[in-house]
């Protein structure tokens, strides 16, 4: 495999793509999720300015089966039909369940698997790299790891430094608890030369001139052409206009969500409600988030329609 050839692919708007389910019994809606990777593709989110990502948070991997994430897995990198890189939602507790999500991707076809700290207990970072180092010799696919530090054990800048020497890894999807410090900037800028820094905590203009060369952006669900001249402007660096997109667009996006937060916890519903609200095929999360959708729509629909963006839909 070629891993130098897998970081320079990741690269433009690293998506989340929501999964999908039935409203009755709430089991999987592959047709939908396939649809929706069409409606990426065909707003500009290819090869050089995304990245998909299949049962990640935001596609509501901790409330699914194993085997569950993997046909989720197999049905966006079918619909991708190598328009677009794929990686492949790997984080788990167990390094057994690891394995069989690393092995499954790459019969499936993904590019990349996204793993993070397992959580829950307060492992190591000796742990982490031993449930790193049993993939890696189990499986040849790339891997980008995800600091997630609010749910388990944050990766120190010795970790990164430990990661960036594993050819496998391809990416680092980067935030932290900055408080000041710089702590963000100082991985962005000592190691965007050696890997693909996803910018993970909407610090786009700075990370961008310090090296990174992608950005989560959830936007991109609902009005992915947006995610697309975000990423070109960057590339242009044009960050004064970049900055002012973001705080018209971006900004009362997370107002919305930091407010939905209050009354559930989980990831991808607001990505889903605006979903809906565009005439996208959609649905609620699984329990234990709870369904935002009436309680929310007015809210979301105004924020959609005071961004300027396309297609929101009447009451």
């Amino acid at each position: 495999m070629d891993f130098l050839e897998l970081r320079k692919n990741l690269c433009g708007c690293y998506v989340t793509v929501p999964t999908m389910f039935h409203d009755e019994g709430l089991e999987l809606n592959l047709p939908a999720m396939a649809e929706h990777v069409q409606f990426l593709i065909d707003g500009g989110v290819t090869t050089g300015t995304g990245v998909l990502l299949a049962g990640g948070g935001a596609g509501d991997f901790s409330t699914m089966t194993v085997q569950e994430r993997i046909q989720v897995g197999k049905t966006v990198v079918e619909a991708a039909a190598g328009k677009i890189p794929v990686v492949m939602g790997a984080q788990t507790t167990s390094t057994r369940d690891l394995i069989e999500l690393a092995k499954a991707a790459a019969d499936v076809g993904a590019d990349y698997i996204q793993v993070s700290p397992p959580f829950y207990f307060e492992h190591t970072e000796g742990d982490f790299q031993e449930h790193l180092d049993t993939v890696i010799s189990s499986v040849d696919i790339g891997l980008i790891v995800y600091n997630t530090f609010w749910t388990s054990m944050g990766v120190s800048y010795q970790g990164v430094e430990r990661l960036v020497e594993i050819p496998n890894v391809s990416g680092l999807k980067w935030a932290v608890n900055d408080i000041g410090f710089m702590e963000f900037d100082e991985v962005v800028s000592a190691f965007s030369s050696q890997i693909s820094v996803i910018d993970n905590q909407n610090r786009f203009v700075s990370s961008h001139i310090l090296g990174a060369r992608s950005i989560e952006l959830h936007i991109c669900n609902h009005w992915p052409q947006f995610g697309v001249r975000l990423y070109q402007l960057l590339q242009e660096k044009r960050y004064e206009e970049v900055q002012l997109e973001m705080v018209r667009v971006i900004l009362p996006f997370m107002s919305l969500w930091k407010e939905m937060e209050k009354y559930t916890s989980g990831d991808g519903y607001l990505d889903k409600l605006c979903m809906e609200l565009v005439g996208l095929p959609s649905s609620r999360c699984r329990p234990p988030t709870r369904d935002v959708r009436e309680r929310f729509r007015d809210a979301a629909r105004q924020m959609l329609i005071d961004c300027g963006t396309p297609g929101v839909l009447d009451n």
